[in-house]
């Protein structure tokens, strides 16, 4: 209870400073009051084009992470096991690394359009993260684990599906929650430079453009509490994956 406790001291602690700092500045303009914002991000979210927005949004993100995931766990697994493979993704990694995200999208956009574009930007981002988390677990196994594999001469199947994924369900599990964040981020960064015909970043862009302060931070309010939510979702599910067993009594 004490976390709880706490967490709601550091929000309203939050919102009390930003109250402090909408009356210094005294224009709506650059700083709306929270209750202000509030208010709005009420009436927006019971809107139907905030609901398609956020619907389109989530599935952009879920279609990156659906794809980004499981090709970042096979390359992990064969840049791990490899040199070779890891010297021949290491260049790859290095120019994804180095590339402006802002110069991804632009680039993703010539190529795709505005309603693919985010899902590949935030594909690009998130398929090293699971990589290189894999290739850290891979690196992290205990070496008498594979000498006792290689015992019972069990075949590369056996020991991906008997020894590895077991001993890398950890380093997945990390990866997938510093991807989910990221992903988030650079689905809705995207949304705003490209501007989809439904997506949260459009309606920030909208906002911006109008010059509804007001509204651009309710849309960012929503942003953040559907990221939020949607890690507290896989946290959980994550905990309840990795939890043990309880023994018989």
């Amino acid at each position: 209870m004490r976390k709880y406790f706490w967490g709601g001291a550091g929000i309203v602690c939050i919102v009390l400073v930003w109250k402090i700092a909408s009356l210094v500045v005294a224009t709506e303009l650059l700083l709306p009051p929270p209750e202000r914002v509030f208010l709005k991000l009420f009436a927006l979210v019971t809107t139907p084009r905030f609901l398609r927005s956020l619907v389109f949004t989530f599935v952009r993100l879920l279609s990156a992470l659906a794809v980004s995931i499981p090709l970042g766990i096979v390359a992990g697994l064969a840049a791990g096991l490899s040199a070779r493979t890891e010297a021949f993704l290491r260049p790859l990694f290095s120019i994804i690394a180095a590339t402006p995200v802002m110069s991804v999208i632009l680039i993703a956009f010539l190529w795709f359009g505005a309603e693919k574009t985010p899902s590949f930007a935030a594909f690009l981002m998130v398929f090293p993260v699971i990589t290189v988390n894999v290739m850290a677990g891979i690196k992290a196994l205990d070496p008498k684990l594979e000498e006792l594999f290689a015992v019972y001469r069990m075949d590369m199947r056996e020991k991906i599906h008997y020894l590895y994924l077991p001993s890398l369900a950890p380093f997945i599990a990390g990866g997938c929650r510093a991807s989910l964040s990221m992903c988030w981020k650079v689905v809705v960064a995207a949304e705003v430079l490209v501007q989809p015909l439904l997506a949260l970043g459009t309606g920030m862009q909208r906002a911006k453009a109008a010059l509804d302060t007001a509204e651009l931070f309710s849309w960012t309010a929503a942003t953040v509490i559907a990221a939020a939510f949607s890690e507290t979702a896989l946290r959980l599910v994550l905990r309840k994956r990795t939890r043990k067993p309880k023994r018989a009594q």
